[in-house]
């Protein structure tokens, strides 16, 4: 396996194998995902698919190449970046409590170390864990800065890692950011709001679609059905 890993990183270009490894940290703390895996697991696919599509269509020479391609470019996408934009959302939502707690715990007058460990003890969910990972790294030796930063890079969202630089600023000047925290806490709150309100906005054109595809030709099959048993009668 060692082996495969060392003649895989030799053949796939170093900046592809880092672009997909930083997607693969974005999946969170729960994904074990292979970098190396992953790429080979889509060449293979692909290979496949090129010669399934090359046998089983007319044009095969034609069909194979194109359906391959799309086949590639669609493997990242609902592989990395589909679930990492819903775990984005999923973290968004879940931000507006952790950091509200989190910022109620400095406000009693904790220091940033004991407000997380407070926070991640009464609030679950993935942000919580990964702010477990955290108190876990500077546990082990690594400083609450160090440890923050990294998180950063399991995090698909600007507006909780613009949250946690501050944090980090915090921990680094000891600075007070509590009023600029219920900033951002609101700010995310009506973001989320919004969302909501374009996704019930989206539902009338949704069912509009589903009318227009599935009910209208169902009506038109019961209204013609009598003239066309007739006619065939």
């Amino acid at each position: 396996m060692g082996q495969n890993h060392e003649l895989s990183k030799k053949i796939y270009n170093k900046k592809l194998i880092s672009k997909i490894s930083k997607k693969i940290k974005l999946l969170g703390l729960s994904s074990n995902l292979d970098p190396i895996d992953f790429l080979n697991m889509r060449f293979i696919f692909s290979i496949m698919v090129f010669i399934t599509l090359l046998f089983i269509c007319k044009y095969g020479y034609v069909v194979a190449p194109i359906g391959t391609f799309v086949f590639y470019k669609l493997f990242e996408y609902f592989m990395l970046d589909d679930k990492i934009k819903k775990r984005s959302s999923k973290l968004e939502g879940e931000a507006i409590q952790f950091f509200e707690v989190l910022t109620l715990s400095l406000d009693a007058g904790r220091n940033l170390e004991d407000a997380i460990n407070v926070t991640v003890s009464n609030v679950n969910g993935d942000l919580s864990l990964e702010f477990k990972e955290v108190m876990r790294e500077v546990k082990f030796g690594k400083s609450l800065t160090e440890a923050l930063v990294d998180m950063e890079e399991n995090i698909p969202s600007i507006n909780i890692n613009n949250i946690v630089l501050s944090l980090t600023q915090t921990d680094l000047y000891g600075t007070s950011i509590i009023a600029n925290m219920y900033e951002q806490i609101d700010y995310m709150r009506e973001k989320r709001k919004m969302e909501v309100k374009s996704q019930i906005s989206k539902i009338p054109i949704k069912i509009s679609v589903i009318s227009v595809l599935f009910f209208v030709p169902l009506i038109l099959l019961i209204i013609l059905a009598p003239v066309i048993l007739s006619y065939l009668g």
